[in-house]
Protein backbone atom coordinates (compact mmCIF):
# COMPACT_ATOMS: atom_id res chain seq x y z
CA UNK A 1 0.00 0.00 0.00
CA UNK A 2 2.78 2.40 0.98
CA UNK A 3 4.71 1.53 -2.21
CA UNK A 4 1.61 2.27 -4.34
CA UNK A 5 1.15 5.64 -2.66
CA UNK A 6 4.75 6.61 -3.39
CA UNK A 7 4.38 5.59 -7.05
CA UNK A 8 1.16 7.65 -7.31
CA UNK A 9 2.89 10.76 -5.89
CA UNK A 10 5.83 10.34 -8.29
CA UNK A 11 3.44 9.96 -11.26
CA UNK A 12 1.51 13.07 -10.18
CA UNK A 13 4.72 15.11 -9.94
CA UNK A 14 5.89 14.00 -13.40
CA UNK A 15 2.48 14.81 -14.89
CA UNK A 16 2.48 18.29 -13.29
CA UNK A 17 5.92 19.08 -14.67
CA UNK A 18 4.89 17.92 -18.14
CA UNK A 19 1.76 20.10 -18.11
CA UNK A 20 3.74 23.11 -16.92
CA UNK A 21 6.23 22.63 -19.75
CA UNK A 22 3.43 22.43 -22.31
CA UNK A 23 1.83 25.54 -20.86
CA UNK A 24 5.12 27.41 -21.06
CA UNK A 25 5.60 26.43 -24.68
CA UNK A 26 2.08 27.49 -25.59
CA UNK A 27 2.33 30.90 -23.92
CA UNK A 28 3.94 32.77 -26.87
CA UNK A 29 1.05 31.72 -29.10
CA UNK A 30 -1.67 32.88 -26.74
CA UNK A 31 0.03 35.45 -24.56
CA UNK A 32 1.35 37.95 -27.09
CA UNK A 33 5.02 37.91 -26.15
CA UNK A 34 7.72 39.94 -27.86
CA UNK A 35 8.58 36.95 -30.12
CA UNK A 36 5.22 37.12 -31.89
CA UNK A 37 4.73 38.97 -35.17
CA UNK A 38 3.71 42.53 -34.24
CA UNK A 39 0.29 42.23 -35.88
CA UNK A 40 -0.65 39.02 -34.02
CA UNK A 41 -0.99 40.79 -30.67
CA UNK A 42 -4.45 41.09 -29.12
CA UNK A 43 -4.40 44.86 -29.62
CA UNK A 44 -2.87 46.85 -32.46
CA UNK A 45 -1.43 49.95 -30.80
CA UNK A 46 -1.15 53.30 -32.57
CA UNK A 47 0.84 56.28 -31.26
CA UNK A 48 0.21 59.89 -32.30
CA UNK A 49 2.66 62.79 -31.98
CA UNK A 50 1.44 66.05 -30.41
CA UNK A 51 1.41 68.03 -33.68
CA UNK A 52 -1.45 69.86 -32.04
CA UNK A 53 -2.05 70.31 -28.33
CA UNK A 54 -4.17 67.12 -28.15
CA UNK A 55 -5.65 64.39 -30.31
CA UNK A 56 -8.68 63.02 -28.45
CA UNK A 57 -12.46 62.82 -28.22
CA UNK A 58 -14.70 61.46 -30.94
CA UNK A 59 -12.03 61.73 -33.65
CA UNK A 60 -9.85 59.26 -31.75
CA UNK A 61 -12.79 56.94 -31.09
CA UNK A 62 -13.82 57.03 -34.75
CA UNK A 63 -10.30 56.24 -35.95
CA UNK A 64 -10.02 53.31 -33.53
CA UNK A 65 -13.34 51.86 -34.66
CA UNK A 66 -12.64 52.39 -38.37
CA UNK A 67 -9.17 50.80 -38.29
CA UNK A 68 -10.40 47.92 -36.11
CA UNK A 69 -13.03 47.06 -38.72
CA UNK A 70 -10.60 47.39 -41.63
CA UNK A 71 -7.74 45.29 -40.24
CA UNK A 72 -9.84 42.81 -38.26
CA UNK A 73 -8.12 43.51 -34.96
CA UNK A 74 -8.81 45.77 -31.99
CA UNK A 75 -7.01 49.10 -32.48
CA UNK A 76 -6.09 51.40 -29.60
CA UNK A 77 -4.89 54.95 -30.37
CA UNK A 78 -2.66 56.69 -27.84
CA UNK A 79 -1.55 60.33 -27.98
CA UNK A 80 1.91 61.10 -26.63
CA UNK A 81 3.08 64.28 -24.88
CA UNK A 82 6.19 64.66 -27.06
CA UNK A 83 7.57 63.56 -30.41
CA UNK A 84 10.50 61.59 -29.00
CA UNK A 85 8.22 59.40 -26.89
CA UNK A 86 6.42 58.13 -30.00
CA UNK A 87 9.72 57.30 -31.73
CA UNK A 88 10.99 55.41 -28.70
CA UNK A 89 7.74 53.45 -28.40
CA UNK A 90 7.84 52.51 -32.11
CA UNK A 91 11.51 51.53 -31.94
CA UNK A 92 10.88 49.31 -28.91
CA UNK A 93 7.82 47.62 -30.43
CA UNK A 94 5.52 49.01 -27.74
CA UNK A 95 3.32 50.34 -30.54
CA UNK A 96 2.88 48.93 -34.02
CA UNK A 97 1.87 52.08 -35.94
CA UNK A 98 2.76 55.71 -35.39
CA UNK A 99 1.71 59.06 -36.82
CA UNK A 100 5.00 60.93 -37.12
CA UNK A 101 6.42 64.13 -38.45
CA UNK A 102 8.79 63.69 -41.40
CA UNK A 103 11.84 64.23 -39.16
CA UNK A 104 10.64 61.80 -36.50
CA UNK A 105 9.94 59.22 -39.22
CA UNK A 106 13.47 59.64 -40.60
CA UNK A 107 14.87 59.20 -37.08
CA UNK A 108 12.73 56.09 -36.43
CA UNK A 109 13.78 54.57 -39.76
CA UNK A 110 17.43 55.29 -39.00
CA UNK A 111 17.26 53.84 -35.49
CA UNK A 112 15.04 50.80 -35.93
CA UNK A 113 14.06 50.29 -39.58
CA UNK A 114 10.55 51.73 -39.27
CA UNK A 115 8.61 51.62 -42.57
CA UNK A 116 6.30 54.34 -43.97
CA UNK A 117 2.76 53.28 -44.85
CA UNK A 118 0.86 56.39 -45.99
CA UNK A 119 1.35 60.16 -45.95
CA UNK A 120 -1.39 62.70 -45.45
CA UNK A 121 -2.46 65.17 -48.13
CA UNK A 122 -3.50 68.80 -47.78
CA UNK A 123 -5.06 70.53 -50.74
CA UNK A 124 -4.92 67.14 -52.44
CA UNK A 125 -1.10 67.03 -52.36
CA UNK A 126 1.33 65.22 -50.03
CA UNK A 127 3.43 68.35 -49.56
CA UNK A 128 3.50 71.24 -47.12
CA UNK A 129 5.82 74.07 -46.04
CA UNK A 130 7.43 75.57 -42.99
CA UNK A 131 6.39 79.18 -42.41
CA UNK A 132 7.78 81.89 -40.21
CA UNK A 133 4.83 84.02 -39.16
CA UNK A 134 4.57 87.38 -37.40
CA UNK A 135 1.66 89.60 -36.28
CA UNK A 136 0.03 91.50 -39.14
CA UNK A 137 1.17 94.88 -37.78
CA UNK A 138 4.77 93.74 -37.23
CA UNK A 139 7.59 95.77 -38.72
CA UNK A 140 9.16 92.50 -39.85
CA UNK A 141 8.47 91.72 -43.52
CA UNK A 142 11.25 89.32 -44.52
CA UNK A 143 13.96 87.00 -43.25
CA UNK A 144 16.38 89.92 -43.74
CA UNK A 145 14.33 91.98 -41.28
CA UNK A 146 14.53 89.08 -38.82
CA UNK A 147 18.32 89.07 -39.13
CA UNK A 148 18.63 92.84 -38.68
CA UNK A 149 16.38 92.98 -35.61
CA UNK A 150 17.16 89.65 -33.97
CA UNK A 151 18.37 91.15 -30.68
CA UNK A 152 14.92 92.66 -30.11
CA UNK A 153 12.88 89.61 -31.19
CA UNK A 154 11.24 86.87 -29.12
CA UNK A 155 11.22 83.84 -31.42
CA UNK A 156 9.28 80.57 -31.08
CA UNK A 157 9.92 77.13 -32.48
CA UNK A 158 7.36 74.35 -31.98
CA UNK A 159 8.55 70.98 -30.72
CA UNK A 160 12.31 70.44 -30.97
CA UNK A 161 11.66 67.33 -33.09
CA UNK A 162 9.16 68.96 -35.45
CA UNK A 163 10.22 69.16 -39.09
CA UNK A 164 8.44 72.40 -39.96
CA UNK A 165 8.39 73.81 -36.45
CA UNK A 166 12.10 73.33 -35.73
CA UNK A 167 14.38 71.35 -38.10
CA UNK A 168 13.84 73.21 -41.39
CA UNK A 169 13.44 76.76 -40.03
CA UNK A 170 16.32 76.06 -37.64
CA UNK A 171 18.54 75.15 -40.58
CA UNK A 172 17.56 78.41 -42.33
CA UNK A 173 18.23 80.49 -39.21
CA UNK A 174 21.58 78.72 -38.76
CA UNK A 175 22.46 79.66 -42.35
CA UNK A 176 21.54 83.26 -41.54
CA UNK A 177 23.84 83.22 -38.49
CA UNK A 178 21.00 83.63 -35.97
CA UNK A 179 20.79 80.22 -34.36
CA UNK A 180 22.99 77.35 -33.23
CA UNK A 181 20.96 75.78 -30.43
CA UNK A 182 18.66 76.75 -27.56
CA UNK A 183 21.52 78.27 -25.61
CA UNK A 184 23.36 79.82 -28.54
CA UNK A 185 21.38 82.29 -30.64
CA UNK A 186 21.08 86.02 -31.35
CA UNK A 187 17.42 86.50 -30.40
CA UNK A 188 16.23 88.42 -27.38
CA UNK A 189 14.40 85.25 -26.30
CA UNK A 190 13.99 81.79 -27.81
CA UNK A 191 11.08 79.49 -26.90
CA UNK A 192 9.87 75.98 -27.80
CA UNK A 193 6.07 75.89 -27.58
CA UNK A 194 5.65 72.15 -28.17
CA UNK A 195 2.89 72.39 -30.79
CA UNK A 196 1.81 74.33 -33.87
CA UNK A 197 -1.41 75.73 -32.46
CA UNK A 198 0.38 77.13 -29.40
CA UNK A 199 2.95 78.76 -31.69
CA UNK A 200 0.21 80.38 -33.79
CA UNK A 201 -1.65 81.66 -30.74
CA UNK A 202 1.57 82.91 -29.12
CA UNK A 203 2.34 84.97 -32.23
CA UNK A 204 -1.26 86.17 -32.54
CA UNK A 205 -1.35 87.33 -28.93
CA UNK A 206 2.14 88.88 -29.32
CA UNK A 207 3.67 86.81 -26.55
CA UNK A 208 6.39 86.23 -29.14
CA UNK A 209 7.32 88.35 -32.15
CA UNK A 210 7.77 85.54 -34.68
CA UNK A 211 7.33 81.78 -34.85
CA UNK A 212 7.87 78.73 -37.07
CA UNK A 213 4.83 76.69 -38.02
CA UNK A 214 3.52 73.93 -40.30
CA UNK A 215 1.60 75.48 -43.22
CA UNK A 216 -1.15 72.82 -43.15
CA UNK A 217 -1.84 73.32 -39.45
CA UNK A 218 -1.74 77.10 -39.89
CA UNK A 219 -4.36 76.85 -42.65
CA UNK A 220 -6.45 74.45 -40.57
CA UNK A 221 -6.49 76.77 -37.56
CA UNK A 222 -7.75 79.55 -39.85
CA UNK A 223 -10.40 77.30 -41.41
CA UNK A 224 -11.64 76.24 -37.97
CA UNK A 225 -11.88 79.86 -36.84
CA UNK A 226 -9.33 79.39 -34.04
CA UNK A 227 -7.20 82.19 -35.47
CA UNK A 228 -7.83 84.92 -38.08
CA UNK A 229 -5.78 85.08 -41.26
CA UNK A 230 -5.75 88.86 -41.17
CA UNK A 231 -3.92 88.81 -37.82
CA UNK A 232 -0.75 87.34 -39.39
CA UNK A 233 1.93 87.82 -42.03
CA UNK A 234 4.11 85.08 -43.51
CA UNK A 235 7.66 86.42 -43.81
CA UNK A 236 9.41 83.19 -44.85
CA UNK A 237 8.34 80.00 -46.64
CA UNK A 238 10.46 76.86 -47.07
CA UNK A 239 10.69 74.70 -50.16
CA UNK A 240 8.24 71.76 -50.44
CA UNK A 241 8.37 69.21 -47.63
CA UNK A 242 6.90 65.72 -47.92
CA UNK A 243 3.96 65.28 -45.59
CA UNK A 244 3.54 63.57 -42.22
CA UNK A 245 3.44 59.75 -42.52
CA UNK A 246 1.94 56.86 -40.63
CA UNK A 247 4.77 54.34 -40.16
CA UNK A 248 4.96 50.80 -38.77
CA UNK A 249 7.72 49.15 -36.79
CA UNK A 250 9.91 46.68 -38.68
CA UNK A 251 8.08 43.59 -37.32
CA UNK A 252 4.70 44.43 -38.86
CA UNK A 253 3.93 42.10 -41.77
CA UNK A 254 3.57 43.16 -45.41
CA UNK A 255 0.00 41.85 -45.33
CA UNK A 256 -0.87 44.18 -42.44
CA UNK A 257 0.85 47.10 -44.20
CA UNK A 258 -1.40 46.52 -47.21
CA UNK A 259 -4.52 46.44 -44.99
CA UNK A 260 -3.47 49.71 -43.35
CA UNK A 261 -2.75 51.38 -46.70
CA UNK A 262 -6.16 50.38 -48.04
CA UNK A 263 -7.83 51.64 -44.85
CA UNK A 264 -6.17 55.06 -44.87
CA UNK A 265 -6.48 55.66 -48.63
CA UNK A 266 -10.23 55.03 -48.30
CA UNK A 267 -10.69 57.05 -45.10
CA UNK A 268 -13.36 59.71 -45.77
CA UNK A 269 -14.49 60.79 -42.27
CA UNK A 270 -13.99 64.57 -42.20
CA UNK A 271 -13.71 64.78 -38.42
CA UNK A 272 -10.89 62.24 -38.37
CA UNK A 273 -9.13 63.86 -41.33
CA UNK A 274 -9.44 67.29 -39.72
CA UNK A 275 -7.73 65.95 -36.59
CA UNK A 276 -4.64 65.42 -38.75
CA UNK A 277 -5.06 68.67 -40.76
CA UNK A 278 -5.52 66.38 -43.76
CA UNK A 279 -7.95 65.91 -46.64
CA UNK A 280 -6.78 62.37 -47.39
CA UNK A 281 -3.88 59.90 -47.40
CA UNK A 282 -1.69 58.41 -50.13
CA UNK A 283 0.66 55.42 -50.17
CA UNK A 284 4.24 56.52 -49.51
CA UNK A 285 7.77 55.08 -49.48
CA UNK A 286 11.01 55.77 -47.66
CA UNK A 287 12.63 57.56 -50.61
CA UNK A 288 9.94 60.27 -50.43
CA UNK A 289 11.76 61.53 -47.31
CA UNK A 290 15.24 61.70 -48.87
CA UNK A 291 15.36 65.53 -48.86
CA UNK A 292 14.34 65.74 -45.20
CA UNK A 293 16.87 63.01 -44.35
CA UNK A 294 19.57 65.14 -46.00
CA UNK A 295 18.67 68.15 -43.81
CA UNK A 296 18.53 65.95 -40.71
CA UNK A 297 22.01 64.60 -41.47
CA UNK A 298 23.40 68.08 -42.04
CA UNK A 299 21.90 69.24 -38.72
CA UNK A 300 23.38 66.28 -36.83
CA UNK A 301 19.99 64.74 -35.97
CA UNK A 302 20.81 61.18 -37.09
CA UNK A 303 23.12 59.42 -34.63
Amino acid sequence: MKRNRILFLVFTLILSLALAACGGAAKPKDGGTATQPADNKKEFLVGVIPAEAKFAGTSKEKLQQYLSEKIGQKVVVQDYPDYNGVVEALNAGKIQLAYLGPLTYVIAHHQSGAKPVVAKTAGGKPFYYSYIIVPADSQLNSIDDLVKNAKDIKFAFGDANSTSGSLVPGAELRKQGLFTDKSNHKFKELHYTGSHDITAKSVGSKKVDAGAIDSAYFDKLIAKGEIKKEDYKIIWKSSELYQYPFAVNKDVSDDMVKKLQDAFVNLKDKEVLDAFAADGFVVTKDNDYAAIRKVAESEGRLK
